[in-house]
């Protein structure tokens, strides 16, 4: 996956100088290893995928070097390794215990990142995933307004974007479903949700056509028709606007008078 192989080259990146400068002078053997050296091995069995080792490596570092930054970099790794393996409440865990440990840390605000992914990356149907919707959108939010300028921030703006396309769908369905059991004011309701919260989704055009069919099948034309007016002012060439078009024109039985009213608007 690409977002994948854009963190995998990130936290190279982040983590990939530490104790180069010490480790060509050193003839020590492992037993007196120093923590840049460690850190360099480590480093060195988690580029070959070697994650169990590495894993195993990164918590000696920790132990033995509780207060050097590359014990903070290896809990940092040991975080990015379970997320790798798709353990993610590990790396959840991982990362929370960073954040509340290190608050002051340079790299944080890839770590707050992290934690968002790890809820973004379970989300596999929006009918079925609402808790980890909003758990990514909220913990992606966080790495906004703490880091505006961050790199992160960028990436964490366009998921959301796509974590409210999956709220809207979800609404949608359920929209859906009320019009489908002639639970009109209930499905109107999800509708509005979706055009007053997720207007930037794909949904919206949809989601206004169905307030025309709902508003129609409860006799409210009027409503039907300014609501088909809008939709046919801000999405001229979608086929939602074409049905609407012509569930609209049962009510007039005139295209000139629908014409009109959609002039108004």
């Amino acid at each position: 996956m690409l977002k994948r192989f854009f963190i995998i080259l990130t936290v190279f990146f982040l983590f990939s100088c530490s104790g180069t400068q010490n480790s060509k002078n050193n003839n020590q053997d492992n037993q007196g290893q120093k923590p840049e050296e460690m850190y360099i091995i480590a480093k060195n069995s988690f580029d070959s995928s070697n994650y169990i080792l590495a894993n195993e490596q990164f918590i000696e570092i920790t132990k033995l070097y509780p207060l050097s930054n590359e014990a903070i970099q290896s809990e940092i790794m040991l975080g990015f390794i379970s997320y790798l393996i798709l353990d993610y409440d590990s790396a959840t865990l991982q990362f929370n215990k960073i954040i509340n440990k290190y608050p002051a840390h340079k790299n944080l605000d890839y770590v707050y990142y992290m934690r968002a992914m790890c809820y973004y990356e379970q989300i596999t149907h929006h009918g079925l995933d609402g808790t980890y919707n909003e758990l990514a959108y909220d913990n992606f939010k966080q790495v906004i307004n703490r880091f505006p300028e961050s790199k992160y921030a960028s990436d964490s703006r366009q998921k959301i974007i796509l974590v409210n396309s999956n709220k809207a769908a979800k609404h949608m369905e359920i929209g859906r479903f009320y019009l489908k059991e002639k639970k009109y004011t209930a499905a109107l309701n999800r509708f509005k949700i979706v055009i007053e919260k997720y207007s930037m989704t794909k949904f919206t055009p949809e989601a206004l056509h169905r307030m025309v069919e709902a508003y129609y099948e409860i006799g409210m034309f009027e409503e039907s028709t300014k609501t088909a007016s809008l939709l046919g002012h801000n999405y001229p060439n979608s086929k939602w606007y074409r049905y609407s078009y012509n569930l609209i024109k049962k009510i007039n039985n005139d295209e000139s008078l629908f014409k009109k009213v959609k002039n108004i608007f």
